[in-house]
C-alpha cells in the first residue's frame, strides 16, 4: 500500500533582525523558535531574518541611516515583496514578538483583493522613551507595520520597488500610502497583542512593544516567563550579564 504523503504549503516569513547587542540577536532567535515551534503541519514556513549588512552589501538597501530608526530593520521590512520576487504571499513580524499559537492562522485575514493585511491598532504609547532609552516616536498608525501579511501579486504591493523603500518618506512606507485604504485587510488585535495596551490575555502573538525581557528595566514585563523559557541556562547567564551593565 503506498503511503498517500501530501505536499505542505510553503510559506515565506521574514523577521526584523538587529545586531546592536546579544539581546537583540535572542530575540530574533525567540521569535523565530517561537513560530517554528507553534506552526501549522499543513505548512513549510521558510523563516528568514532581514540582516541590514547583508542588504546592504546586496545593494538592495543603501538608505541613508535614521536617527529616530528603533531597529535596524525599521524599513527592510518593506523590501519583503522584492524578496519574495513579487510572488505569493509573505509575512513580515518584528524580532520582539512570541507567537503562543498557530502563526498560520493570520492567513485567515487576507483576501485577493487585499494588497497587506495587519492589525489596525488605535492607540497612544505609555511613555515617551522606549527600549534601551530610544525615543518613542509617535504618528498615525502607529505599529500597524510591525506584523505585515503582504500580497505580493498585488499591483500596488509592487510599488515597493527597490527605489520606492530607499526614497520614500517615513510616511508613506510605514502609513502604507503606498496602498489604497480599502486594500488594507484588517487582522484581530490578538495576533498583534501589545503588551501594556491591551489587558485581554488572550494573545496569539506578544508583541513586547515598548520593552522585552532583553531590555533593561523590563526583565519583569507581561508575559516574561514565556519568552525567558525558550533560553538554555548559557543564554540567560549571559543575557543576565549584559543587562547587568546597565545597572553599573
Amino acid at each position: 500500500m503506498t503511503e498517500n504523503i501530501t505536499e505542505k504549503i510553503k510559506l515565506n516569513w521574514f523577521i526584523g533582525f538587529d545586531s546592536r547587542n546579544y539581546g537583540q540577536t535572542l530575540a530574533y532567535e525567540v521569535c523565530k523558535k517561537s513560530l517554528e515551534k507553534h506552526c501549522s503541519d499543513k505548512y513549510d514556513i521558510n523563516i528568514q531574518p532581514l540582516i541590514l549588512k547583508e542588504l546592504q552589501e546586496k545593494n538592495l538597501f543603501w538608505r541613508i541611516p535614521d536617527n529616530l530608526s528603533a531597529t535596524e530593520f525599521t524599513y527592510t521590512r518593506f523590501l519583503v515583496p522584492y524578496l519574495a520576487n513579487y510572488k505569493g504571499i509573505a509575512i513580515f513580524c518584528d524580532s520582539d514578538f512570541l507567537w503562543v499559537s498557530d502563526p498560520t492562522t493570520v492567513l485567515n485575514y487576507i483576501s485577493n483583493t487585499d494588497a497587506v493585511a495587519c492589525v489596525k491598532h488605535d492607540y497612544t504609547p505609555h511613555a515617551s522613551i522606549k527600549m534601551d532609552g530610544r525615543i518613542q516616536t509617535f504618528y498615525p498608525r502607529k505599529n500597524w507595520s510591525s506584523l505585515l501579511i503582504f500580497n505580493c501579486d498585488h499591483p500596488s504591493t509592487q510599488q515597493l520597488t527597490l527605489e520606492n523603500v530607499n526614497s520614500q518618506s517615513p510616511a508613506w512606507l510605514h502609513r502604507l500610502q503606498w496602498t489604497k485604504d480599502d486594500e488594507i485587510g484588517s487582522i484581530p488585535y490578538q495576533y498583534n497583542y501589545l503588551v501594556g495596551y491591551y489587558n485581554t490575555n488572550d494573545p496569539i502573538a506578544i508583541h513586547y512593544t515598548d520593552g522585552g525581557p532583553w531590555h533593561p528595566k523590563y526583565e519583569n514585563c507581561q508575559f516574561c516567563d514565556l519568552w525567558m523559557a525558550y533560553l538554555n541556562d548559557e543564554q540567560k547567564e549571559k543575557l543576565k550579564s549584559e543587562l547587568e551593565k546597565h545597572y553599573d
